[in-house]
């Protein structure tokens, strides 16, 4: 019989609904439920697309003895992160202080008044390798709580009043110059794997923000080491298992510093700033690499990812059926020798295992291979190989896919609708550009209430109870104003005017500047979440920035302006010391920097010189376009056409050098 559960939007919550534990989702009424029983909370979070969330559910979850022993002693809350990141980023901030990790399955166990006593991540179902069983630990901690109470409420106790205690500084303070910035690339450069590219070791992550931040720094400085960082980085992560060589997208993380096996699971936020960056990395270096990896993965997202709503779904799973019924990590893109044979015939197959570095023994696991391009500078017949590379393609959609998270999330969602934005307008594909707009329209309609307040999730035409996060605001604007740039259309940036404004009045200290990721009038738990480093997407705080500081710059907001420069006092503290962990806030300094430039262009959109300005590779530009004196668009205001001709004007703080009206002429003055 479901449980609880089953009246959820979230997938991962339905993915549980039909446990034997008698699971609760977040709610005053499970807590109230704990009281009323007089036992403790055991909060469970992970993901849908989270291999180790699969497989400790499949160990303990759906085991009845483990699930009996759940349902007596404690009350079972379980919670998507991905639909609740205020309340994952509280406990994930337990967890990593009591025991210098973190990870999902988030494992914490709670007294009824939500404070966090015992903490972990996976639990097996038998004791392994030094590790207690999950069974054994919910045997001690309802031991613990039955004849220690009190020993247990106060080390609850003191963890929380360490949480409240670690309130950031941060705020107020001057804002980056060029020194931080510089000490920034100072220490990426330490970081620089010059071998593999990216940074840092094994697991790698895509490093999309700070590729951002090299590319800015490099337009306003010239400094080729940024730019050589950032172009080679990117060029072995598209060689790489970690791309999808048939499919285009990225999966999450490289498990090996190479860059050859992924974790496979395949996430919205990843793949919309990893298209984004790519984009950008082609308007700086005219690339042929980055402009067909930031395509593919524009149609990956597209074809994979869109729902029938016209949004984007948040995850593909990394595990699916193998040949033998099998779940298991990695088995729809995986390939051996054989199986090639299978599909091209012998002669196809040898040159498909050379050009894709498919080995006998494999790259993977029981002799599979990871599809890579390991081999630079080897003439092949590109037309022979598009044609492996379709038939490949064809024979792999007809294995089991992965499961798809259909849950859209507001903040993924601004991010793949800025990507898909200004990837249609680079490259001529305006069908792009719509599936930027419908996702969008559906976000207006549906996410958005009267007093533009943002629901976190929805699914299959439903909105979620869960109030958007500091990052929801953000990353939506930021897709706005994106729109607003390249379709010329002055709703977007009204619409992005009445979040951030929220943004101002809901999650800004009017005293310090600093930024909480809940809105004041939000749920209030243990601790108002408060993050300003980047970690696989933009923190709240770093996209809130951003998107004040261009919509500052297009509208001339001073009070907008100022949120920004306020805000980024975070980056000049924590820049020189952690430029990994804040590259989305580097990037955003890099803009403020230069100006960033305002660009208008006036009797055109679509035209030679609205492209030329969208192609500007100065830091952070923003860019109107649109009839003279449209009303729309503040940066049009008084700015007349020449002789009768369309004509741009770039700008800082409203003030604009004299007029051109060739396309070369406007390329000329964004270098400066």
């Amino acid at each position: 019989m479901p449980n609880r559960l089953a009246h959820e939007t979230s997938p991962y919550l339905l993915q549980h609904a039909d446990n034997p534990v008698d699971w609760w989702p977040w709610s005053a009424d499970a807590f109230e439920e704990a009281r009323r029983r007089g036992v403790p909370v055991l909060l469970s979070v992970g993901y849908s697309s989270c291999h180790w969330c699969h497989v400790m559910a499949h160990e303990s979850f759906e085991d009845e003895a483990t699930a009996a022993l759940m349902n007596d002693r404690f009350v079972s809350i379980k919670v998507d992160r991905e639909e609740r990141p205020d309340v994952d980023a509280v406990y994930m901030e337990a967890v990593q202080a009591a025991t210098g990790q973190g990870g999902w399955p988030m494992t914490v166990f709670l007294t009824p008044e939500a404070e966090p006593f015992y903490f972990g991540t996976y639990f097996p179902p038998e004791p392994r390798h030094g590790m207690a069983s999950f069974p054994q630990i919910l045997e001690g901690v309802a031991q613990a709580w039955a004849e220690r109470k009190d020993e247990v409420a106060e080390v609850a106790a003191k963890i929380v009043g360490d949480l409240a205690g670690r309130e950031l500084p941060y705020g107020d303070t001057e804002i980056p110059g060029e020194g931080e910035l510089a000490q920034a690339l100072l220490g990426l450069t330490r970081e620089y794997d010059a071998t593999n590219g990216g940074f840092g070791g094994a697991p790698k992550f895509p490093p999309s923000m700070v590729i951002e931040f090299l590319l800015r720094h490099y337009a306003r400085t010239g400094a080729e080491g940024a730019l050589q960082m950032a172009d080679d980085t990117c060029e072995r992560m598209a060689r790489g298992g970690i791309y999808d060589q048939l499919g285009g997208g990225f999966a999450r993380y490289s498990v090996d510093r190479e860059w050859v096996v992924p974790h496979f699971e395949k996430m919205l936020y990843d793949n919309a700033l990893q298209c984004r960056a790519y984009a950008h990395l082609w308007r700086a270096t005219g690339s042929e690499t980055a402009r067909r990896v930031a395509l593919e993965t524009a149609d990956f997202m597209v074809r994979e990812l869109r729902t029938n709503e016209g949004g984007f779904a948040s995850a593909l799973d990394a595990d699916s059926e193998d040949a033998e019924g099998r779940h298991v990590e990695g088995a729809f893109y995986v390939w051996t020798p054989e199986q090639l044979r299978e599909v091209l015939g012998d002669a196809d197959a040898e040159l498909a295992a050379q050009y894709f570095g498919v080995t006998q023994q494999g790259t993977f696991e029981e002799g599979a291979s990871v599809l890579q391009l390991p081999q630079q500078d080897v003439e092949v017949d590109a037309a022979r190989i598009e044609d492996v590379r379709r038939r490949l393609f064809a024979a792999r959609a007809e294995r089991p896919a992965p499961g798809r998270d259909d849950k859209i999330v507001a903040a993924w969602n601004g991010l793949a609708i800025a990507a898909l934005a200004e990837t249609g307008a680079y490259f001529d594909r305006p069908d792009l550009v719509q599936a930027a707009l419908a996702a969008a329209d559906l976000l207006v309609r549906l996410h958005m209430d009267a007093r533009a307040r943002i629901a976190r999730t929805s699914k299959d035409g439903r909105a979620g109870a869960n109030a958007g996060v500091l990052e929801d605001y953000a990353d939506v604007a930021e897709g706005f104003l994106a729109l607003a740039s390249v379709t010329g259309e002055g709703v977007w940036l009204e619409f992005a005017g009445f979040l951030l404004d929220h943004v101002l009045d809901q999650f800004t200290d009017a005293e310090s500047g600093a930024l909480y990721d809940t809105a004041a009038d939000a749920e209030q738990l243990i601790r108002r979440p408060q993050d300003p480093t980047d970690n696989a997407t933009p923190s709240g705080w770093s996209a809130a920035a951003g998107a004040l500081l261009s919509y500052a710059a297009q509208t001339g907001s001073e009070p907008h302006r100022t949120a920004a420069e306020r805000a980024l006092g975070v980056v000049r503290a924590l820049g020189p010391r952690a430029p990994r962990f804040i590259g989305h806030g580097l990037a955003v300094a890099e803009a403020l920097l230069d100006g960033p430039k305002e660009v208008a262009v006036v009797g055109e959109i679509g035209g030679e010189l609205h492209r030329a300005a969208l192609l500007g590779t100065a830091p952070g530009a923003v860019v109107a376009a649109g009839q003279p004196g449209s009303g729309e668009l503040p940066l049009l205001a008084d700015r007349p056409l020449v002789d009768g001709r369309p004509a741009a004007y770039v700008c800082r703080n409203f003030t604009c050098d004299a007029p051109v009206t060739e396309a070369q002429q406007l390329a000329v003055k964004l270098q400066d």
